[in-house]
């Protein structure tokens, strides 16, 4: 059998190739500009009204005016923007303009004039995207996008509202009571679940991967008696393999906070990851009002800190894309080396709504996550276990084995 031949020219380029091939990138692409103009004064109008007094209302994800009741929505910034459209012709970065790099010496705190009085109004961004005037009680959101990561793109509306949300959290811990510790069971109050925006940076990008390495085709197999025990040997046909696949990726989501990419010994927060993914599709414009009654969180991660993390999830797509190529191999493939080239890629800065439960362990200090995506309900978490009673557990059914197994030597004998 000849081997199989690669599907492209050449071998992985050496560092001054990589080089030079760097140099010869086309120029980032144009920055696309999302700032709702509409709203840079400050004050979220009811369109209806006039009246600043506006939240989310979580079971339909529409703005609603608390003096006329009237409800809204901003434009989709799939459609306003065109984020759905060219990602197969893509050419350098293009970054929109809540992704932009976060300057180290930007400020936190900001100072409004209320245009309703004149009166000087301080929010603190860190905190907050919002403050009520303390004079005439107008509300004052920060709109323009500061150079501190406050401020995305694009927000997802939360759809579960927070009696659904503790119902998840609820169900999800009473599956898991049975080896709970005592006292998180004692302390477990899902009615202290919080909502919170978490940043993340929303990808489309074209790419193309590259392969190459070693795969098996088995040609025999056979066992042979070794003392008390039976061993099986194979042989088999080993080949140089070569693959490449073009590809897009759409609305790839990515951590826009290091600490909650981390996943360190002190907490479990990598769960949030277990509850993607969002229907970005429906994100829409910016307006502060969508985070009344909820927390958020700053982005502090710049698109190039994020770049290594995006090639490495494009090229675990290329490799799922060039799997199915692979099916003759059947004693596997073991890839050696493998590059990827993104041609073009698109960042935009969104938050996302999650339904937070939070519980600290005191024997280590161990802070323990269970987490609902607020859209889709999709819930994941851990909770703190009791020792004694998985051992237990083991034991017990390590002795039922014991049992079975001794019961079939009586009946065998």
């Amino acid at each position: 059998m000849e081997p199989q031949q690669p599907t492209f020219d050449g071998p992985p380029l050496s560092l001054e190739e990589e080089l030079a091939a760097a140099k010869a990138e086309p120029e980032p692409g144009p920055s696309i500009e999302t700032i709702n103009q509409s709203l840079k004064d400050g004050l979220n109008k009811c369109p209806k009204c006039g009246s600043t007094d506006v939240s989310l209302r979580g079971s339909t994800g529409n703005l609603v005016c608390h003096f006329c009741r009237n409800e809204w929505q901003e434009a989709r910034v799939e459609e306003e923007f065109g984020l759905g459209e060219g990602i197969d012709q893509l050419e350098g970065t293009v970054i929109a303009s809540g992704a932009k790099d976060i300057l180290a010496d930007a400020a936190d705190m900001l100072t409004f004039k209320c245009e309703a009085c004149g009166a000087e109004v301080v929010v603190d961004t860190a905190h907050a995207l919002n403050a009520r005037c303390h004079w005439c009680r107008h509300t004052l959101n920060v709109n323009q996008q500061i150079p501190n990561g406050a401020v995305p793109d694009a927000v997802l509306p939360f759809k579960l509202t927070k009696v659904e949300a503790v119902e998840r959290i609820r169900e999800f811990a009473s599956k898991r009571r049975l080896f709970a510790h005592r006292q998180f069971k004692k302390e477990f109050v899902p009615e202290n679940v919080l909502g919170v925006y978490l940043p993340y940076l929303v990808i489309d990008a074209r790419a193309e991967s590259q392969y190459w390495g070693k795969g098996e085709v088995q040609t025999r197999r056979w066992t042979e008696k070794q003392g008390d025990n039976n061993v099986t040997y194979y042989a088999a046909d080993v080949y140089q393999l070569a693959r490449q696949v073009s590809f897009t990726v759409d609305d790839l989501t990515i951590e826009g906070s290091a600490e909650r990419a981390h996943f360190g010994p002190a907490n479990t927060n990598n769960i949030i990851n277990t509850i993607l993914p969002f229907d970005t599709k429906n994100a829409v414009q910016w307006n502060a009002s969508y985070l009344v009654g909820f927390t958020s969180e700053k982005r502090d991660v710049n698109v190039e800190g994020v770049k290594p993390v995006l090639e490495d999830q494009l090229l675990s797509i290329g490799r799922s894309e060039v799997s199915g190529s692979l099916g003759k191999f059947d004693r596997g493939v073991r890839w050696e080396q493998e590059k990827i080239d993104v041609a073009g890629s698109r960042w935009v800065s969104m938050y996302l709504p999650v339904w937070l439960y939070s519980y600290q362990q005191e024997s280590n200090k161990l802070l323990h996550y269970i987490a609902v995506n607020a859209r889709t309900g999709e819930t994941m978490g851990s909770i703190p276990v009791s020792q004694p009673k998985l051992l237990l557990a083991a034991s017990t059914v390590g002795t039922f084995l014991e049992g079975i197994a001794g019961a079939i030597l009586v009946a065998s004998a």
